[in-house]
């Protein structure tokens, strides 16, 4: 990846593994955008997108995205997510999103990672957006007891809480993979680095993967 030119950073992440704040901050560090669930779902419920919606301001005199963004205030400091997804008794584990929504979300990440340089996080970057010309591709896991710690002290949970919660949003984010990339989001050929991140702080996962750009770069 050349960060000299025009990129976008696609995380995908373990629940737990502390990947969407290490997205942050690479996005800070990096002075660029961050954009994950949160910020494409303020998106699709602001203006109630569908994919002829997207189409229409794509044809607009302006650039639709520029006008979304300023309405809506994104930017390296946009929406950020409070709190992990922590599923209910009632949810569906095999529950898909439509494939409508799938297609606003795939129109949106390939049009903002058009107009400027991003970190995304989840939402299928990886897949989405294979065909950028100056992507790089990361996956951060980490092993079950870390993540069990992580999300007992982030959302006050008991042990076996945040394992079932693990083990659910494991099962949710690995069928909507497969459901639309016909591959598995644990798959390493998807990504240029795959980072465990048990012996590591989220800021030294930062620093290597700037050391990793800044290298890919010279070359």
């Amino acid at each position: 990846m050349n960060k000299n030119e025009k990129f976008v950073i696609s995380i995908n992440r373990e629940i737990g593994s502390g990947g969407r704040t290490v997205g942050r901050k690479l996005a800070e560090k990096l002075g660029v955008a961050f954009y994950d669930k949160a910020v494409i779902k303020a998106l699709e419920e602001k203006f109630n997108l569908s994919v002829e919606d997207i189409e229409k301001r794509k044809g607009g005199e302006q650039s639709w995205w520029s006008e979304m963004k300023r309405m809506v205030n994104l930017g390296a400091n946009g929406i950020n997510a409070a709190r992990y997804f922590v599923p209910s008794e009632d949810d569906n584990d095999d529950k898909m999103i439509t494939d409508e929504m799938f297609r606003v979300e795939k129109d949106l990440l390939q049009d903002i990672a058009k107009n400027e340089s991003c970190v995304i996080a989840g939402r299928l970057g990886f897949y989405v957006l294979k065909d950028h010309p100056n992507h790089l591709n990361i996956l951060i896991q980490a092993s079950m007891p870390f993540r069990i710690e992580r999300i007992m002290r982030k959302q006050g949970l008991s042990s076996k809480e945040a394992e079932k919660v693990i083990e659910k949003v494991d099962k949710m984010r690995e069928n909507y993979v497969k459901e639309y990339t016909k591959t598995s989001r644990y798959d390493t050929r998807n990504y240029q680095l795959v980072i465990s991140m048990d012996e590591l702080s989220e800021d030294d996962v930062v620093e290597h993967i700037i050391d990793y750009i800044n290298r890919s770069s010279k070359k």
